[in-house]
């Protein structure tokens, strides 16, 4: 039986969904194509009809990740505190509970690093954030902020989902949360920094 190019193309879509979604929940690593498939009613074999490895699909499902978080951040972001919409987005309970609805660089993004395959499309992700978080800060120093307040975000994120006490997690974030936010209202990452210098 043959298919219209038009159920082709919504079939594609449907594994790259599927996959965004099992990729960041489960692992790369652990996401099996044949279990994959069979979660959508595909055969194993007809997968090679629309990619032609799991590598494909990884960064194919990577980039449906980041379009899902393009929208997300642009909502936050046009909110009238958009630094503080996002970090409480980003540090939330749902955000640390939902890995597969959220953030592709703290699962996705990981894995492929330590799998030693980098992606461009991580470098898009990671380059819309800071521009973004740049342009809600007012110091000559807001490139470098942004990168700290980024790299923080994720990490904090990633050891609030792997630690076993709960109450420990929440505090991870709350306390991330609360610090970055100061920073942003400060306008620079070292309030005391001046003084420092003198």
């Amino acid at each position: 039986m043959r298919y219209s190019q038009d159920h082709k193309a919504q079939t594609h879509q449907r594994i790259i969904k599927e996959a965004s979604v099992r990729f960041r929940r489960d692992g790369i690593g652990a996401t099996g194509l044949q279990p994959l498939m069979k979660a959508l009613d595909l055969t194993h074999g007809g997968f090679y009809a629309h990619f032609k490895s799991k590598d494909e699909l990884v960064e194919k499902a990577l980039q449906a990740a980041a379009a899902e978080l393009d929208t997300h951040c642009a909502m936050l972001f046009s909110q009238e505190q958009p630094l503080h919409a996002f970090i409480d987005s980003y540090l939330s309970e749902w955000h640390r509970t939902s890995p597969d609805q959220g953030c592709p660089l703290p699962t996705m993004s990981w894995e492929i690093a330590q799998r030693g395959r980098p992606s461009p499309t991580t470098d898009t992700v990671l380059g819309t954030r800071l521009q973004q978080i740049e342009a809600t800060l007012h110091s000559p120093n807001a490139g470098e902020q942004s990168l700290i307040m980024m790299s923080t975000l994720v990490g904090a994120l990633v050891l609030a989902r792997s630690v076993e006490n709960p109450e420990l997690a929440t505090r991870i974030l709350e306390v991330v949360s609360e610090q970055l936010k100061t920073v942003g209202e400060k306008g620079r990452v070292n309030p005391n920094a001046d003084q420092l210098s003198e």
